[in-house]
C-alpha cells in the first residue's frame, strides 16, 4: 500500500518497524536457546536465526509499503545493537569488547545519520529498487527477498563473525593485562584495529558533508572536491576498511583463520555490485563522470 508521510513521520514508523523485529528476533533467540540445548557454546547461532527472522520482518513491511527502502537502516543499526546486546549476554566487558562497542556504535550513529538525512520518506525508493523493478518484473520478488534484503543481511553477519568472537577468547588473553600490558604486541594490534574502525567511519562522515555541500551547490555536477578528488567512493572505501579493522582486532588476539572470509566477502559485495551500480548510474546521469572517472583511483 502506497501512503504518504512526512519524512518524520516515516522515520517514526521505520523505527516501530524496527522495533517490532527486534521483539520478534530476541523471541527467536529466547526460543532457540532455551529449546535446543545443544548449542551451548555456539549462541551466535541463535543470534544468527534471529537476525535471519528480523531481516524477514522488515522485508514483510517493504512488501506492505511497496517499498524495498524500509531496509535500508538495517545495515547500519543491528551490528551495533547485536554487539552491545551480545555483552549483556555473555556478560563480557574486557577491553577489547569496549573498543569494538565503542567502533561499532560510531560507525552505525555515523551511517544511520546519513541515511536519515537523505531518506525523503517512506513513499520514496531507492533508485536502485526501481530499477530492479522495471527491468526484471517477473523475478522482482525473488531478488527483493534474496538479493535486496537476505544477501546484505548475511554478508554482515559474516563480517560481524571475528566481533562476535572477541567476547569468548578476549578473556583468555593474558596479555592485555600481564606482564606486557597494554604494550603487548596483541594489544597493539588491538588497538590499531580499533583505530582502522575509528577512521573508517570518520572518512565516511567527511566524505558525506563533503558530497552533500557540493551537491547544494553545483546540482547535478560531479563531486570531485576533497576526499572525492583522490577516489571516486571515499565513503565505500570506509565501509570497507571499517569491517577490515573488526577483523583486525579479532586477529590481534586469535590469529589469522577462516573468519576473515568475513570481510573478503563484505569486499566483493562492494566491488561486486555496489560500485558497478553507482559507477553506471553516475556515466549516465552525468557526462562528465568519464573524465573524472579517468583521472581520479576508484576508492582513494
Amino acid at each position: 500500500m502506497k501512503r504518504s508521510y512526512s519524512k518524520w513521520g516515516s522515520i517514526a514508523l521505520i523505527a516501530a518497524i524496527y522495533v517490532l523485529a527486534g521483539i520478534i528476533g530476541w523471541l527467536v533467540f529466547h526460543y532457540v536457546m532455551q529449546f535446543l540445548p545443544s548449542l551451548e557454546g555456539r549462541a551466535w547461532v541463535g543470534l544468527f536465526l534471529a537476525d535471519v527472522v528480523a531481516t524477514v520482518v522488515v522485508w514483510a513491511f517493504g512488501l506492505l509499503y511497496e517499498n524495498v527502502s524500509v531496509y535500508d537502516p538495517y545495515w547500519s543499526v543491528f551490528p551495533p545493537v547485536a554487539f552491545l546486546a551480545w555483552a549483556f549476554y555473555t556478560g563480557v566487558w574486557s577491553l577489547p569488547v569496549i573498543l569494538l562497542l565503542v567502533a561499532s556504535w560510531y560507525w552505525g550513529w555515523r551511517l544511520t545519520r546519513n541515511w536519515a538525512i537523505t531518506f525523503k520518506g517512506i513513499a520514496h525508493e531507492d533508485w536502485r529498487y526501481t530499477k530492479y523493478r522495471s527491468l526484471h518484473p517477473a523475478l522482482f520478488h525473488l531478488i527483493n527477498f534474496f538479493g535486496l534484503n537476505m544477501v546484505p543481511t548475511l554478508v554482515v553477519f559474516a563480517a560481524m563473525l571475528p566481533g562476535l568472537q572477541l567476547y569468548e577468547v578476549s578473556n583468555s588473553v593474558c596479555t592485555l593485562s600481564g606482564e606486557a600490558g597494554l604494550y603487548s604486541v596483541s594489544a597493539a594490534v588491538l588497538i590499531l584495529g580499533c583505530l582502522v574502525c575509528l577512521s573508517s567511519a570518520t572518512i565516511q562522515l567527511i566524505a558525506d558533508k563533503q558530497s552533500h555541500d557540493f551537491r547544494a551547490a553545483h546540482p547535478g555536477k560531479v563531486c570531485n572536491v576533497g576526499l572525492w578528488k583522490h577516489g571516486r567512493h571515499p565513503n565505500y572505501f570506509g565501509e570497507i576498511q571499517f569491517w577490515w579493522g573488526i577483523w583486525i582486532m579479532y586477529a590481534a588476539l586469535n590469529g589469522i583463520d577462516w573468519y576473515i572470509l568475513g570481510p573478503i566477502a563484505m569486499t566483493a559485495l562492494f566491488l561486486g555490485i555496489s560500485v558497478p551500480l553507482m559507477e553506471h548510474r553516475q556515466l549516465a546521469n552525468k557526462p562528465d563522470y568519464a573524465e573524472y572517472r579517468k583521472n581520479t583511483r576508484l576508492l582513494i
